[in-house]
């Protein structure tokens, strides 16, 4: 298995069901995971729409990160994550946070290292 790999926002990609479906290759899983998140969001979401080797690097990614402000921003800034912007807490972020706590303690813990 990969090293834990944390995505900008605080999301842990290696616990993510997209990231472990699409480094098993599992189409199935795939497309399961994109019935689900489809009636969770309310919208169409694909399988394709779901592979993902993670939110770093230039792998494949999930379909919603070419509109993450999240992740724009943190690409544009250089940081390794949220964690060490020195914005940390912004609007951006924190909307996004109120979505995903189990974000906001994986940043948090990275801050309180830092």
């Amino acid at each position: 298995m990969a090293e834990r790999i944390i995505a900008y926002c605080g999301l842990v990609c290696t616990k993510c069901p997209a990231y472990i479906a699409t480094q098993a290759d599992d189409m199935e899983a795939l497309k399961q995971l994109a019935e689900t998140w489809s009636q969770q969001f309310g919208s169409a979401i694909s399988a394709a729409d779901c592979i993902c080797d993670g939110c770093l690097g230039d792998g494949r990614k999930i379909g919603h990160c070419s509109e993450c402000g999240v992740r724009a921003c943190a690409i544009e800034r250089g940081v390794v994550n949220c964690a060490h912007c020195a914005d940390y807490g912004c609007k951006t972020l924190a909307d996004f946070l109120k979505a995903a706590p189990e974000a906001k303690a994986t940043l948090e813990q990275i801050r309180l290292s830092l």
